[in-house]
């Protein structure tokens, strides 16, 4: 059976996750997470997996919870907010098995609409250093800012940097300086869009995977340190 789309229930379940977010509430609507947050994603996954396995590089599409699809509980054990679900449905689409680790493709789905981004969180100090020599280089660097235009194209740019100065021992143009001042490198939509009408479609997985296509320099320029 072909795939027909994501249920217009998704959202309204989202939406409702977002204004009542306690266990009770969970747990009487079980059957709609069940249906319409777990199913919806699990099967948008296993639909994405075909033009994935076509790309290069190959993100993969693993259609399990807490590896393509986030898990919906959140940790509260270190946060003021102690609300227990996250309202939305977060698919990684990674470029390796430790998913969120390494660089990968995001999509998210939230009351608001969609989202989605490619990059690397939390480098470690020696992956965060071989990136800045990279960023010197100008070959290197160049082949970074036109992976950049190829996101730019479907609406996701950097997000602010995190460093008010370039670190010592790096000298840089103004004009690129700001990828030095980073400490981690991901592009994605900073606003959520709103859902397209073909993401209710049999549509939804090609047009997604075109998005995730305009991504994959950045993510083989990453690949390459």
């Amino acid at each position: 059976m072909g795939y027909n789309g994501l249920p217009s229930e998704a959202f309204a379940f989202l939406r409702d996750l977002a204004a009542h977010n306690d266990r009770d509430w969970f747990e009487a609507h079980r059957a709609e997470y069940e249906a319409y947050w777990l199913q919806a994603g699990l099967d948008l996954i296993a639909a994405l997996g075909p033009f994935c396995s076509a790309m290069t590089p190959r993100p993969l599409a693993v259609p399990k919870l807490n590896q393509s699809l986030r898990r919906i509980h959140r940790d509260t054990r270190f946060s003021k907010d102690k609300t227990p679900y996250q309202p939305w449905l977060h698919v990684i689409l990674s470029t390796g098995p430790e998913f969120n680790k390494v660089p990968g493709l995001h999509i998210v789905l939230t009351p608001e609409g969609l989202g989605y981004g490619a990059g690397q969180y939390g480098l470690e100090p020696s992956a965060l250093g071989l990136l800045r020599q990279r960023i010197c280089d100008p070959k290197d660097r160049a082949r970074l800012l036109k992976a950049l235009d190829a996101a730019e194209a479907v609406q996701s740019t950097l997000d602010p940097t995190e460093l008010a100065r370039v670190p010592k021992g790096y000298e840089a143009d103004p004009e690129w300086d700001h990828l030095l001042r980073r400490k981690s490198l991901i592009v994605r939509t900073q606003t959520n869009l709103p859902p397209p009408d073909w993401l209710f479609t049999a549509q939804a997985p090609e047009q997604l995977a075109a998005i995730a296509r305009a991504h994959l320099p950045l993510l083989a320029w990453l690949l390459a340190q």
